[in-house]
C-alpha cells in the first residue's frame, strides 16, 4: 500500500511522534551495507533462504516447544517478508517512522518488527530455559546426594 500511495521519500504525519513514510533500504538493520554496490541484495536473499529453511525444519520438529515455534515463526515471517521485498524491489520498503522532537528512530516495517519480536522471544526462552534446566539439575543433585 505504501508503494502505491506514497512517492519515495514522502512522509505523512499521523501523531506527534509517528509518521508514515516511504523509504527504500538496500542494506540491513540501520542501513548496514546500504551503499555496498548491489551485491548485498543477493547476500541478504541467500541468508534469508538459508535461515528460512532452517527455521521451517525447526518448526516442523514435533518436540520443539510451542514458545520456540512462535518465536521461529515470527523470525521466519520477518525474514521472508524482507526477502520478498529484496527480490521484487531490490530493497526493503520501510514505512514506520517513530520520533521524539528532532530524533527519528530509523524507519522500519512490519517484517522488521516480527524479526525483533521473534528474537526477543528466543532470548527470553533461552534465559528462562537455562534457569529451569539449572534448577532441575540442582534438584536432581540434591536428591542423589540425599540417597
Amino acid at each position: 500500500m505504501i508503494v502505491g500511495l506514497f512517492r519515495l521519500g514522502e512522509r505523512l504525519e499521523i501523531t506527534a511522534f509517528f509518521n508514515l513514510v516511504y523509504w527504500l533500504n538496500s542494506g540491513a538493520a540501520f542501513s548496514f551495507l546500504r551503499d555496498a554496490g548491489g551485491w548485498q541484495r543477493w547476500f541478504f536473499v541467500a541468508i534469508g533462504i538459508a535461515v528460512s529453511a532452517w527455521l521451517v525444519r525447526e518448526i516442523s520438529v514435533r518436540d520443539t516447544p510451542a514458545a520456540l515455534r512462535m518465536a521461529y515463526g515470527l523470525v521466519l515471517g520477518g525474514a521472508l517478508g524482507n526477502m520478498i521485498d529484496r527480490l521484487f524491489r531490490s530493497a526493503v520498503v520501510d514505512w514506520l517512522d517513530f520520533y521524539w522532537r528532532s530524533y527519528h528512530w530509523p524507519a522500519f516495517n512490519l517484517a522488521d518488527s516480527a524479526l525483533v519480536g521473534g528474537v526477543a522471544l528466543l532470548l527470553i526462552h533461552g534465559l528462562v530455559g537455562e534457569r529451569r534446566d539449572a534448577s532441575a539439575e540442582m534438584a536432581a543433585k540434591r536428591r542423589s546426594g540425599a540417597n
